[in-house]
């Protein structure tokens, strides 16, 4: 399973949408440069109040553009970087893949995967019923959260439009994504 970088972006302040940019350098262990999530410990302001110290799980932010290809047609006016994303993807299944997956980015760059990013109100501020439509249920009846996946870099690396991303999954037994 590989895929194309169709977009990155980043914001140095907390704001929900971030800029796309000609490219983005990920840090070993802390994150995208120049981002407000860049860190060995947890940057999203909800979690911080609730505990500092714990490890920043969420240091990039992966989007798949075939969900914002699904919201364009429920109406919503989505682009790259609108939901907070640092890399948007295609042709990769983001939100199939196993925790502890790799994704080898450009010519050096590596995230791990850790987990699902959990929508939330931010969504409906942007864009009124986004939220809900980032959401759906399996035939089971449980909750698929779509709003993408957030992941640690591993090695660094710049990371640009049209960069290849080769993916490596862990080894079995595989684990699946749960948010983070």
């Amino acid at each position: 399973m590989n895929g194309l970088v169709t977009a990155v972006s980043r914001s140095s302040t907390h704001t929900f949408s971030k800029l796309n940019a000609d490219g983005i350098r990920l840090l070993a262990g802390l994150g995208v440069e120049d981002d407000a999530h860049l860190g060995e410990t947890v940057k999203h302001r909800s979690r911080v109040a609730r505990d500092p110290n714990q490890p920043n799980l969420r240091q990039v932010h992966l989007i798949h553009s075939e969900l914002h290809d699904e919201l364009r047609t429920h109406g919503f006016a989505v682009s790259p970087g609108d939901m907070g994303e640092n890399i948007t993807t295609r042709g990769v299944d983001l939100l199939g893949l196993p925790t502890g997956t790799l994704l080898h980015l450009g010519d050096t760059a590596v995230i791990e995967v850790t987990g699902l990013r959990n929508p939330c109100l931010q969504l409906d501020r942007f864009q009124q019923g986004l939220m809900a439509a980032t959401l759906d249920r399996d035939e089971n009846g449980e909750l698929i959260r779509k709003a993408g996946i957030m992941g640690t870099v591993l090695r660094s690396g710049e990371i640009r439009p049209q960069d290849r991303i080769r993916v490596v999954l862990p080894d079995e037994p595989h684990r699946p994504l749960a948010p983070v």
